[in-house]
C-alpha cells in the first residue's frame, strides 16, 4: 500500500475530521474510500465504447442491399 500526503486548509482538514468521526472511521479511510469509489468509476472512455457496443448489438436487420435509391434519397416529397 502507498502512502500519500495531502496539504488541506485548516478548516477543511477540522470538518473532514469532523465526518469522519460522525462515520466513526478514521480521516485517511473516509479518504481511502473517496479515492476508491472515483477510480473504480466508469472512465468516458469506456462508457462511450459501452454505449457503442450496446448501439450495434441492437442493430440485427441491416444489409447494404436495404438502402435506398438515389432518385429515392432526393425525392423531396417523400421527406415531408
Amino acid at each position: 500500500m502507498k502512502n500519500v500526503t495531502v496539504s488541506l486548509p485548516d478548516d477543511v482538514y477540522r470538518l473532514a475530521r469532523i465526518k469522519a468521526a460522525e462515520r466513526d472511521t478514521s480521516l485517511s479511510a473516509l479518504v481511502r474510500d473517496l479515492l476508491t469509489d472515483i477510480a473504480g468509476e466508469e472512465t468516458d472512455f469506456d462508457r462511450r465504447k459501452r454505449l457503442q457496443d450496446e448501439v450495434i448489438a441492437s442493430i440485427h436487420t441491416f444489409r447494404a442491399g436495404n438502402r435506398m435509391s438515389r432518385e429515392k434519397v432526393h425525392d423531396r416529397a417523400s421527406v415531408r
